[in-house]
């Protein structure tokens, strides 16, 4: 890019907005390194932790038991949507902060973990911090960016989650391997202490701040909350919350089994068990890489063909390469390993269909309840997505492997193509006060 053009650029974002947005894409990385902690630690952890609850620790109960606690993952991310609330009562930057801090420490403690279901219930409380840092980040960068940004800060906030996976495949590899999966999450516990960056060096979003002293009306978290199901929007929560819905299917019950179904091909394969690990944390890189460049090139498709049509790409490339990687290269005889990576740096793009969440929802709603529908939208439909997850452990102790029952959950893909069209599209509005 020629000099003039970044003397051009730079004069647009302030201070405030260029801090903010790091300390939202950082927030959001560290929260992607811990969600993912759990998935790259998964066999390892329950190997040893299956026994000391009276459980074998067999390949089947190995699958079943990962779902349980994904399953209660989801169900503490589903909790999160308090948060949004609490926002719009409190503020952004406030809130965003006790989420990190939240889910920093819930990980930090898991690493202390004696039996399955003590782990089960630390995964669960760093859920509820974890599912928040998004729709607080999120809704402070639709906020406080100019509106000609607004889009592209969207998509450049939302590769930093993709980028927390790529940072777990790396402490997998030189740590996770030499020191074991506690040592994991111990580092988990680190973005607490990235806390005192956001308190002390990001201001609210002039948007909130202005809004919230001009308003005549006492603004209360039932209030905002309330907004939500109002006539004028109670069809979009209804409708982003299904989407969320669908896209949760395909992250925690089909790309949260990465690693595992790398570490049992690297099996099959009979590779050795540290090879295996060495993989799996290859694969989740690719993975990482691809929905990385899927985030980059949302912002543009969206303002391109619309936020609705952008949407049905991404759900058609889920569709796509969940059957193809879980349903048909698993399976192979020969070559199961590599082909299986292939698919990986497609889903990898395909999931990146959450970040147009990030640039969509916060344009539908007001200021006064725009965290609430945020943090509403990207939660609730996590309840579902638990009992999913938990039918998709059941499938997998049931047929012994991992691949048809995480190939079926393609299906809510083709239902979320059928929904798509009944959906707001923004493009060319701006984001309303």
């Amino acid at each position: 890019m020629p000099v003039t053009a970044v003397k051009l650029i730079k004069p647009r974002l302030t201070r405030n907005q260029i801090r903010g947005f790091w300390a939202a894409w950082g927030g959001w990385a560290l929260d992607g390194m811990d969600s993912f902690i759990y998935a790259m630690v998964l066999v390892p952890a329950l190997r040893e932790l299956l026994p000391r609850s009276g459980i074998p620790a067999t390949t089947a109960n190995v699958g079943f038991y990962g779902a349980v606690l994904f399953a209660l993952f989801l169900v503490g991310w589903g909790l999160s949507l308090i948060w949004g609330p609490i926002a719009d009562r409190f503020g952004r930057v406030r809130t965003l902060s006790l989420t990190i801090i939240f889910f920093s420490v819930f990980t930090l403690l898991s690493a202390l973990s004696t039996g399955v279901w003590v782990l089960a219930a630390f995964r669960l409380l760093a859920g509820v911090g974890i599912g928040g840092e998004w729709s607080m980040a999120g809704t402070f960068v639709a906020e406080e960016w100019p509106e000609e940004r607004r889009k592209m800060g969207a998509g450049l906030m939302h590769t930093g989650y993709y980028f927390g996976f790529f940072l777990a495949a790396l402490a997998n590899y030189f740590i996770g391997n030499a020191y074991g999966w506690r040592a994991m999450f111990v580092l988990g516990g680190l973005p607490a202490l990235f806390v005192a960056f956001i308190r002390y060096g990001v201001k609210e979003p002039s948007r909130w701040a202005t809004k919230r002293n001009q308003s005549n009306e006492v603004w209360t978290v039932r209030r905002s909350f309330l907004y939500l199901f109002s006539p004028e929007y109670r069809r979009r929560t209804i409708l982003n919350s299904t989407y969320m819905l669908i896209s949760i299917v395909g992250l925690w019950a089909g790309a949260v089994y990465v690693p595992a179904s790398v570490t049992f091909l690297a099996a099959n394969a009979h590779l050795p068990v540290a090879e295996g690990a060495r993989l799996a944390s290859y694969a989740t890189m690719i993975l990482s890489v691809g929905t990385i460049l899927g985030c980059l090139a949302v912002p543009v498709i969206a303002e391109r063909i619309g936020r609705r049509a952008t949407l049905a790409i991404y759900f058609s490339l889920m569709l796509i390469f969940i059957s193809l990687g879980f349903g048909y290269a698993f399976y192979l005889k020969e070559g199961a390993l590599s082909w299986f990576m292939v698919c990986l740096f497609f889903l990898g793009i395909g999931g990146a269909n959450f970040a147009i969440y990030t640039l969509w929802v916060p344009e539908q709603y007001r200021t006064e309840c725009r965290a609430s529908a945020f943090a509403f939208s990207t939660s609730v439909g996590r309840f579902a997505g638990a009992g999913i997850t938990f039918l998709v452990g059941a499938g997998v102790r049931h047929f012994q492997t991992i691949g048809i029952p995480v190939a079926l959950t393609a299906v809510a893909f083709a239902i979320g193509l059928l929904l798509i069209p009944f959906g707001e599209e923004t493009k060319g509005k701006a984001l309303p006060a």
